[in-house]
């Protein structure tokens, strides 16, 4: 049986973690899971929610984007003018031994540059100077357009299942649509009742785009954001987190004139790195990855990417998808989404820069980022380091021992910080067990009510990360803390 490796172990510590503390369980758990569902736990709904938070607040406190909540089921039509009804599927594959499902793109995107070298070798291609990513990309587009392309490379043995390892197995790639389907209406073989739960969030933002600006009296340029749940029927879902059926985006499209997107697309690109920057990821562990093979709306587009345990993944898009949804959704619909030039006092159609964020990824990109395993004093603490605007639990108070009134001023304590700030209260244990407990979560900080607090009513309060001990008055403890929990924004 093959070991798993330091990167699977790490993944597998989060994981557990996750469950143990309750940020992320399985869906329908007790009935043997849902695959690509998860659930967010007590402590997870919270940490989310502040993510969702700090995005929002980036957003809309600049002056110049609106929100929006748009439906999950919009008329199918919607679909496809976006090109989802045509466009949105994947060509997908089958192991006929093991009956492992799996994407084209992601078959060849898993593999070793060795065997990917293989592959261009025997379809005399010269790809002397082209990276793995490339070479993917390269193999998977060929296959695109003649999929008689995998058949040759099956019966050459060179494209064996990840799962088995057995080659001369898979079956000729088919188109899978990733959109899920459901009905509205009691008739259900009714082709009118068809719709789908939206892939995007993106599209409500689009057919959306002349209510907002009149309503909110803005001008070009200016943007519209939202926070909201998307489903894709994902062929093989992964990684945790990473790849889910259900997800939740933070998408913004900001909409300009033609001839200013490529300096909007830059400075956007530059705005979202900064973002990630400032809730605590490292540069090491960030990198923006341009496109190489653009979709059909775009003209530019890359992502920031994180090191997970398992490599680079997206976190995050930046695409500059010129007037193509505006046009489509008015050919479409037969309604003008133009706006009027007042200095030229012609009508033209906006261009779109987007950029489009994993609310889910994101948070399993923090958990990844802050879990840190170190020795103090010969005993292993695990510690997760999230920006204090992040953590679920912002304080924990504890009395030091259950005696002598401590309990008492311990609770009224909390329970005052707890109108303002997400707190926790615990007397079970030693305090060095608490501590760790704590560091284990993510709480920035913790107040402990010693004998000290009896004599002149101050308190130890411990930083998480540097486990440095300071005393303040019980009167400023509020204060302290708040001012070390401000949003990055």
């Amino acid at each position: 049986m093959a070991q798993s490796t330091p990167s699977q172990q790490l993944l597998e510590k989060i994981v557990s973690l996750a469950k143990r503390r309750g940020f992320i369980f399985q869906s329908s758990e007790i009935y043997g899971g849902l695959n690509g569902c998860w659930d967010y736990g007590p402590l997870g709904v919270e940490m989310l929610r502040n993510l969702k938070d700090a995005w929002w607040r980036a957003m809309t406190q600049r002056g110049d984007i609106e929100g929006l909540d748009a439906s999950i089921l919009m008329h199918p039509k919607v679909w496809e003018a976006s090109g989802h009804v045509q466009n949105f599927s994947d060509p997908m594959v089958d192991c006929r031994e093991c009956k492992s499902r799996y994407r084209v793109d992601h078959l060849f995107a898993e593999m070793s540059e060795k065997k990917l070298k293989s592959i261009t070798k025997s379809l005399v291609l010269e790809t002397r100077d082209f990276t793995k990513d490339q070479l993917a990309e390269l193999v998977t587009g060929m296959i695109e357009q003649n999929d008689s392309i995998f058949g040759s490379l099956v019966e050459q043995e060179l494209i064996p299942c990840p799962n088995c390892g057995r080659t001369k197995t898979f079956t000729v790639p088919r188109s899978f649509n990733l959109m899920f389907e459901t009905h509205i209406g009691p008739v259900k073989d009714d082709s009118n009742a068809v719709v789908y739960l939206r892939p995007e969030t993106a599209q409500g933002i689009f057919v959306n785009f002349l209510n907002v600006m009149q309503s909110s009296r803005q001008k070009i340029p200016f943007g519209i954001c939202q926070i909201g749940k998307s489903f894709r029927n994902e062929i093989n879902t992964k990684n945790f987190l990473f790849r889910t059926r259900e997800f939740e985006q933070m998408e913004m499209q900001f909409f300009c004139k033609a001839g200013s997107d490529d300096a909007f697309f830059e400075q956007w690109r530059e705005t979202r790195w900064n973002w990630w920057r400032s809730l605590g990821m490292p540069e090491s562990k960030l990198r923006f990855r341009p496109h190489e093979k653009l979709a059909h709306y775009a003209k530019a587009a890359g992502d920031i990417e994180f090191e997970f345990p398992f490599g680079f993944g997206e976190i995050e898009g930046i695409h500059n998808r010129t007037d193509f949804d505006l046009t489509r959704h008015q050919e479409f619909s037969g309604k003008s989404l133009q706006v009027h030039d007042e200095e030229t006092k012609e009508k033209y159609t906006p261009y779109v820069v987007e950029t489009a964020a994993g609310a889910s990824r994101g948070f399993m990109a923090f958990l990844c980022n802050g879990y840190e395993e170190e020795t103090v004093n010969g005993e292993q603490r695990v510690v997760l380091r999230l920006h204090p605007f992040l953590a679920p639990v912002k304080v924990a108070v504890f009395p030091l021992v259950n005696k002598d009134g401590m309990p008492e001023i311990a609770s009224e304590l909390e329970r005052d910080l707890r109108k303002s700030m997400k707190s926790f209260y615990d007397d079970s244990g030693a305090v060095g067990r608490r501590y760790r407990r704590m560091d284990e979560i993510g709480t920035p900080f913790c107040v402990t009510i010693d004998s000290d607090t009896l004599t002149n009513q101050t308190v130890t309060i411990r930083e998480r990360d540097s486990m440095q001990q300071v005393r303040v008055s019980m009167g400023h403890v509020k204060e302290y803390i708040n001012e070390r929990l401000s949003s990055p924004v």
